[in-house]
């Protein structure tokens, strides 16, 4: 069960469902959706990545509706409700990627790109 999202708990819950999909040191990597980030590139367990999915889709679910039609990621700081959930570009590009990696969210240009776009960063849109 998910529990109840706000702009309050939002960032604290994409840190914690991030750091469920990761390795653990050890682990065979074999099946890793990997995925690139603006910054960083991320593999993920392709198990526990799909363990999170329900709590993925409810916080893309606190975005802004105009990211259904493709929207700069530097708003993906705010809510539906027009509250900042965070000032920490990581935690957006955390949420950003565990939704690609679920295919909830995708890039809208390719990276080559993203260089014309409003701070060098991609639009993305949710799926």
């Amino acid at each position: 069960m998910v529990e109840k999202i706000s702009a309050t708990n939002m960032a604290q819950l994409v840190e914690e469902a991030f750091a469920k999909c990761l390795f653990k040191e050890g682990e065979d990597t074999t099946g890793m959706i990997a995925v690139e980030g603006i910054v960083h590139k991320y593999g993920f367990h392709p198990e526990r990545l799909q363990e999170q999915k329900k709590t993925i889709k409810a916080l893309v679910a606190e975005l802004p509706a105009q990211f259904k039609e493709g929207w700069s990621f530097l708003n993906l700081c705010m809510t539906k409700d027009n509250r900042e959930w965070t000032g920490v570009q990581l935690r957006m590009e955390q949420l950003m990627v565990m939704a690609i990696g679920l295919d909830i969210m995708a890039y809208c240009m390719p990276r080559e790109m993203w260089q014309i776009l409003p701070g060098g960063v991609p639009y993305v849109i949710v799926k």
